[in-house]
């Protein structure tokens, strides 16, 4: 591939860079000088909401979540797709393309979460721009990748079986941490035991309803050596790891807030997915240094 040109995926780019410093930072440092309260959720139940900041009619649950979920995009997130995005400006190669490609990926995860996951605020119209940046950048991004120049510039031997286990549990670890939550309030004939004033939980949707299927669309591709398999193998691999970086600030929030974390919870939910992101980021190391 030969030297870049700004074009509309840097453009979005930079948009998804500038609104998601202005989402996180807001996340973060507004504060309103208000107070939890209590309210009555729509099963009857009473919850203590946060009160305070841009997320103050979020639950006081959920908030130290949130804010676990900014400060890692801001510190993490927002450094990595800069980088992906002025290597990809400087001269635009199939390594840096991808790299670009999952990174807008990450994005349009965590915009999904925002968008859909919390209760509605000020900042709504900024999480639409976020949202909608972020998937089609990701279109034109795949779109625009011709995935014979991907199988060509695999320049050596990757780890298939390592990654083809890795893919899958990956795929049934969604499944084992998040389905018995819903099987039990299913039931028990009641609302999701942590559904507070929320209407669904996104990170399920998005997690058993794509994340899960891709992992496993992504074996059977790669098994094929189909070029999208590799692009779909990166964007796993980084929303993984950044998923391990994550789920320990957000518990470390929770803890700060005076939220107790029962040890199941830090087992299914966090451990699993920190182990997984170890892997994540020696498949993804291995899988850079093949590539052109």
């Amino acid at each position: 591939m030969k030297k870049n040109k700004v074009n509309v995926l840097h453009i979005l780019s930079f948009m998804i860079i500038i609104l998601s410093v202005l989402v996180t930072a807001t996340g973060l440092f507004y504060t309103s000088g208000g107070e939890p309260f209590d309210v009555i959720n729509q099963y009857g139940g009473s919850v203590k909401m946060y009160g305070d900041g841009i997320y103050a009619h979020d639950s006081f649950f959920r908030v130290p979540i949130f804010k676990g979920t900014d400060f890692t995009i801001l510190l993490v997130g927002v450094p990595m797709l800069a980088a992906a995005t002025l290597l990809d400006l400087k001269r635009k190669t199939v390594k840096r393309r991808i790299l670009l490609a999952s990174m807008i990926a990450l994005f349009l995860y965590y915009a999904a979460n925002i968008a859909f996951g919390v209760t509605y605020n000020s900042l709504h119209l900024v999480y639409i721009a976020l949202f909608s940046s972020a998937l089609f950048a990701l279109i034109i991004a795949m779109s625009g990748m011709d995935y014979s120049d991907v199988e060509k510039s695999i320049t050596n031997v990757l780890p298939y079986k390592g990654i083809y286990a890795f893919l899958a549990v990956t795929g049934i670890a969604l499944f084992i941490a998040w389905l018995p939550d819903i099987i039990s309030a299913l039931q028990a004939s009641r609302p999701l035991a942590m559904i507070e004033v929320y209407t669904t939980e996104p990170t399920y949707v998005l997690d058993m309803g794509i994340i899960s299927p891709l992992a496993f669309s992504c074996l059977y591709l790669l098994r094929k050596r189909e070029g999208l398999g590799y692009m779909l193998l990166s964007i796993l691999l980084i929303i993984c790891m950044v998923m391990g970086v994550m789920l320990p600030v957000q518990m470390l929030f929770q803890v700060a807030a005076g939220i107790a974390i029962p040890l199941p919870v830090l087992i299914t939910k966090i451990g699993i997915f920190v182990v997984l992101a170890v892997f994540a980021a020696y498949f993804e190391i291995r899988f850079m240094k093949v590539l052109q």
